[in-house]
């Protein structure tokens, strides 16, 4: 079964000679590195935390420590709106000894794979909580948090990033806010529901209909050589840059600038975008239609960001007018 996961990092690459280069060999009789020390509640938590910009929210977890009762946590957790599972860092499945599950087929960035899974038996967001949740173990390095929040969770519910707080809010199924009305500062964007996700197809670029993901798990936003094409030969390239998936592996992607994007009322005077024709969209049958996955640097451009998973919807609020 095919798991359309869509988790990313990305780092600019820099120069070759200092990609290629290798560390000084120790003395001849430095010991062999010993086993890595085990997880503590602390070295979990800790994951993540020297990632500037990065919110989480804090998750519990129930039946920790292999006795089926008992809660751990809470821990803090990214919710990703780009992946179609939750998944679980090794540290902390370890550490709560949770029991394995089967393997699942998952595909990242960088391609599809199996990847073991650890039974969590019930997890807690809060007020929001689902029971025996089978996620996927990634490396907590790789993962840059000691787990993510996805679309099997986030399905039916409200994501809230308020960036003047820099905090993310998960709230209830068809339950919005008492601010959650229209107004004069908020952008309103219909979306519609494929696989789960959220995809906004009131979007242009130079007169081109194009596809839109809002994906809160990357750090940057991702387009497909079909989207790069509308930029035509004389595109402001930035550079290359590295794109590193849950797997940790990578793969090379140029870095352009594009701009007068539109997205619903929203338009990005400028916008840089990682362009790489990635697994995602050929999982969401967009790799030959100009698609963008619309990351946290281009949702930073606004003062919050509803995600209405409920009604299909989403809401972008204006930066307030400096005085």
């Amino acid at each position: 079964m095919l798991m359309a996961l869509m988790l990313m990092t990305a780092a600019l690459a820099g120069p070759a000679s200092a990609q290629q280069a290798s560390p000084a060999p120790g003395p001849a009789s430095a010991p062999a590195p010993g086993p890595p020390p085990p997880p503590t509640t602390e070295s979990v938590i800790a994951l993540g935390n020297d990632i500037p910009g990065r919110m989480t929210v804090p998750v519990s977890i129930g039946g920790a420590g292999g006795t089926g009762s008992g809660e751990g946590g809470p821990y803090p957790f990214t919710i990703d709106t780009g992946a179609e599972r939750s998944v679980i860092s090794n540290e902390l499945a370890t550490l709560l000894k949770l029991a394995k599950g089967k393997v699942v087929r998952v595909t990242t960035i960088t391609g599809a794979a199996g990847v073991a899974t650890a039974v969590i038996p019930s997890l807690t967001v809060g007020k929001v909580s689902a029971a025996r949740i089978e996620a996927p173990i990634f490396r907590g390095y790789d993962l840059g948090a000691p787990g993510l929040l996805g679309l099997d969770l986030l399905a039916g519910h409200a994501v809230r990033i308020d960036f003047e707080t820099e905090q993310m809010q998960l709230l209830p199924a068809a339950k919005r806010p008492a601010d959650f009305g229209d107004s004069p500062d908020e952008i309103v964007i219909r979306a519609r529901s494929q696989f789960r996700q959220l995809v906004v197809t009131e979007a242009y670029f130079r007169g081109r209909r194009i596809r839109v993901i809002l994906d809160t798990g990357t750090a940057i936003s991702l387009g497909n050589m079909a989207m790069r094409d509308l930029l035509g030969t004389n595109r402001e390239v930035a550079g290359k840059i590295t794109l590193t998936s849950v797997t940790g592996a990578q793969l090379e992607a140029e870095y352009a600038v594009v701009k007068g994007l539109t997205v619903g009322g929203a338009v990005f005077q400028t916008l840089p975008v990682a362009f790489r024709d990635a697994a995602p969209f050929a999982a969401f049958g967009l790799r030959n239609r100009p698609a963008l996955l619309l990351g946290m640097d281009a949702l930073r451009q606004f003062r919050r960001v509803d995600i209405d998973f409920a009604n299909r919807e989403v809401r972008l609020s204006l930066p307030r007018r400096p005085r």
